[in-house]
């Protein structure tokens, strides 16, 4: 993110995931805040996604999306076993440099992994 008002509030919001978990007190509402420096920085990408995760967390109270793949000498893709927070925390620090190409692919996988579950 750009802005610096959002990198603390981004900053703040990963604090309290890696003390309090996906279902600590006022993330949804802290996660529409960051929406809104989103929309303030113009990035559709980063704004969708972060609706699309607070839907999913208020739907499920879980974040058991599967976005992350790797890859074996065959190039055949497998899924990434990995928890909850830890999910969502690598997901809010992909969007810390949201404009790196790689991050954006990234967070491109969960905004499509995140509509699927969704709808």
């Amino acid at each position: 993110m750009k802005i610096a008002a959002a990198n603390k509030k981004l900053d703040s919001i990963i604090e309290k995931v890696e003390k309090e978990g996906i279902l600590a007190k006022g993330l949804i509402d802290d996660l529409k805040e960051l929406r809104e420096f989103a929309l303030k920085e113009q990035d559709p990408l980063v704004t969708k996604v972060l609706r699309l995760t607070y839907e999913f967390l208020t739907e499920r109270e879980a974040f058991d999306v599967q976005a992350q793949y790797e890859e074996d000498e065959e190039e055949n893709e497998y899924p990434i076993e990995i928890e909850d927070n830890e999910n969502l925390l690598y997901l809010l620090n992909l969007l810390k440099n949201a404009e790196h190409k790689i991050n954006r692919e990234e967070i491109k996988d969960y905004r499509t992994a995140l509509k699927e579950e969704l709808y």
